[in-house]
């Protein structure tokens, strides 16, 4: 359990960090912000087109291998990003090698570990517990690569998060899966047939267009926060200080998600989280830009940025069952980096045509609203009876 909560934690942190290097790379290679949001935006959508198949991989070999090569790709993606002087070959690392290595060595892939090798009654503590490991590292490493940008140049800070990133190796030794038991309901199950039946589920589709907003939200808070606060005169510590505070709160957020996945109906949950979000989003459009305002609207957010896996791997796990989950909620994180694409590249293309983000937090409002109304149809069954026997 350590062992995975580190390893996300530093997969997480990593790949969150690469919206401070947007002004720097940026000024330093004479590129446009639209440039290189499209090579974050299309490092998601490629983390989640290979995500499924990262899940498959994983669900029949076990996570270890997948971490392990993923760990490996981040490297040499860092390392990429740092020696390209062309846009396009920035693209290149930055987002298909990042964003093959981000499927593999990602959260969706460890949590999915965790959670076959727990029993029913503790699996939304243990998401609840890797999704706050993930912000951990969010609150730990963005900071530090801030600090990293300011003292030793954006080259330098990068060069050492490739060693960093070496250090998910030995952390995702420990993930090998024991012998699984056999399960009447599901033992036969061919992931293709679990995937048609999935697909051929409302409820599917209705996490698979929520997850789209979270993607949207969390893609444009990564990319362009930073920017959005050196944009509105305040210190680039404080966009990097913002981007910490979510991930800090967000162990608070990713806890309490996880407790009340096992205790509330997990529909209603998410439901009040992205409704949530729209009303903080609005109010902070609404007030003067400042330190103290950005750090107050971080701290929030921090609480509902993440808090969304809990309860929507439960709902997967509990509609589609464990034998295929990576497999299964891979698909619905699909839907979760395509969102990520549309908020990493529009948030982009929104401010160089118009020299403003305004309109990008319009449409992130708007789209909370529709997340709230999209979740309320969703199936939201009781532990069946094998099940909770087992558990």
């Amino acid at each position: 359990m350590t062992c995975a909560v580190l390893c996300a934690a530093l997969a997480m942190g990593l790949r969150n960090a690469f919206g401070l290097f947007l002004a720097p790379m940026t000024e330093a290679n004479v590129w446009t912000a639209s440039g290189f949001s499209f090579a974050i935006a299309l490092q998601v959508l490629l983390n989640g087109v290979s995500q499924p198949i990262c899940g498959q991989v994983a669900d029949r070999y076990g996570g270890r291998v997948v971490v392990i090569g993923g760990a490996v790709l981040y490297a040499i993606g860092i390392l990429g990003m740092l020696m390209a002087s062309a846009l396009g070959v920035f693209t290149f690392f930055a987002g298909i090698v990042m964003g093959i290595a981000v499927s593999a060595a990602g959260m969706p892939v460890i949590i999915a570990t965790l959670t076959r090798l727990l029993p029913e009654s503790q699996r939304g503590r243990a998401v609840g517990l890797g999704t706050a490991g993930s912000s951990f590292g969010q609150f730990l490493v963005v900071p530090l690569a801030g600090i990293g940008i300011g003292t030793l140049g954006w080259e330098v800070t990068l060069a050492m998060m490739a060693a960093v990133a070496l250090f998910m190796i030995p952390l995702a030794l420990p993930l090998a899966e024991p012998p699984r038991p056999k399960v009447a309901a599901q033992d036969d199950e061919t992931a293709g047939a679990a995937l048609r039946r999935a697909l051929r589920t409302p409820t599917f589709w209705y996490l698979f267009f929520g997850f789209f907003v979270c993607g949207l939200h969390i893609s444009f808070l990564t990319t362009h926060l930073p920017g959005f606060v050196h944009y509105c005169g305040l210190p680039v510590a404080v966009g990097a200080g913002a981007i910490g505070l979510i991930g800090l709160f967000n162990i608070a957020g990713s806890l309490g998600a996880g407790e009340l996945t096992q205790r509330w109906k997990r529909r209603e949950l998410l439901v009040i989280i992205y409704a949530a979000r729209g009303v903080l989003m609005t109010g902070f459009m609404l007030v003067p830009k400042t330190t103290t305002t950005v750090l107050i609207f971080s701290a929030i957010m921090g609480i509902l940025y993440l808090s969304t896996v809990p309860p929507t791997v439960a709902l997967v796990a509990r509609n589609f069952g464990t034998k295929w989950l990576a497999t299964i909620f891979g698909l619905v994180f699909l839907g979760h980096q395509l969102g990520g694409f549309t908020g990493a590249f529009l948030g982009g293309v929104v401010l160089d045509m118009t020299g403003s983000y305004d309109t990008m937090w319009w449409i992130g409002v708007g789209a909370s609203a529709f997340a709230a109304l999209v979740h309320l149809p969703v199936k939201d069954p009781g532990v069946p009876k094998a099940a909770a026997a087992a558990a």
